[in-house]
């Protein structure tokens, strides 16, 4: 079998049974195509359904000298989950990556945002300016709601529905989940999109964006990031931060609150529990108060 065909398998596999996002996707097979490209510059002809872990090895470790940990471990990972997918349906009877070491690289905590460093940098926002308004509206929907960038400029105002209380928002593999959001800002977005949205241009397919630029387009990723790094410099304020800062922020208060793991786990979208859990690492000093507050020999 040749790489080119299982890979085009792999990828449909991914799409249609998995129900991944086109970014995800190539996320899963850049590596792969990495092992493509070495075997064929190194005149290496073999075939995905016999190549073995002496041949993988030397890939692994040319490719090691020029990243760090982190990313050769996502080298292994992304390798072994192709040959998952090939066990999987049968094309082999083993994971030429099983044997392969993982490089221990930590487990990094996410920077969070305390209440305090939120409101400054909301505070910090010119609401003179054109896009003042809009820019607050879109921090306090990220540190509300939780949304990953992603999400956010992607929100619809048909995706509002303020009467029950809940915004729906496609996450990644355009899983549609949804999530509660406070009165203060459906008040903030209310006023957005009645005394702001309503002056700016709209262009065509841009008519139900929530969020928009003063072209009347859709906003990027990029000018998210630039719009809180400006607030964080003029804040003065030391952390490095990005939208996914704000994420962090919803769930780790929350947690801190007291709120369930499990209903953390719903808002943010993730798929496993254990992705959520690492925000159990960050403060454990309310994990006490749960005991002390709930367990029948407490008292």
């Amino acid at each position: 079998m040749k790489w080119t065909h299982l890979v085009k398998d792999y990828r449909h596999y991914l799409k249609i049974e998995r129900g991944l996002s086109t970014n995800t996707i190539e996320s899963y097979t850049r590596d792969v195509f990495k092992l493509i490209s070495y075997l064929e510059e190194n005149s290496i002809s073999i075939s995905p359904v016999v190549i073995e872990k002496e041949t993988l090895l030397p890939f692994i470790y040319e490719t090691s000298k020029v990243s760090n940990p982190k990313s050769q471990a996502r080298l292994i990972s992304g390798l072994r989950n192709f040959f998952d997918y090939l066990v999987f349906e049968k094309y082999r009877e083993s994971n030429p990556t099983e044997l392969i070491e993982t490089p221990k690289t930590g487990r990094k905590l996410p920077d969070t945002l305390s209440i305090q460093e939120i409101d400054l940098l909301i505070s910090t926002i010119d609401l003179s300016h054109p896009q003042g308004e809009r820019n607050r509206t879109i921090l306090e929907t990220l540190y509300s709601c939780g949304l990953r960038v992603s999400e956010l400029i992607t929100l619809q105002i048909s995706d509002l529905f303020f009467e029950e209380g809940f915004i729906r928002v496609i996450g990644k593999g355009d899983k549609q989940r949804f999530v509660p959001i406070s009165y203060e800002t459906q008040q903030l977005i209310s006023s957005y999109i009645e005394y702001i949205r309503c002056h700016v241009p709209i262009q065509k397919s841009f008519e139900d964006t929530l969020f928009l630029n003063r072209r009347g387009k859709q906003l990027t990723r990029v000018m998210i990031f630039t719009i809180i790094k400006n607030l964080a410099i003029e804040a003065k304020l030391k952390k490095k931060i990005s939208p996914h800062t704000f994420r962090h922020s919803f769930a780790t208060h929350l947690l801190e609150r007291g709120a369930d793991l499990r209903a953390i786990q719903q808002m943010l979208g993730h798929e496993s529990i254990t992705t959520t859990e690492i925000y159990m690492h960050l403060d454990r000093s309310h994990l006490k108060q749960v005991v002390e507050k709930y367990h029948p020999r407490a008292n």
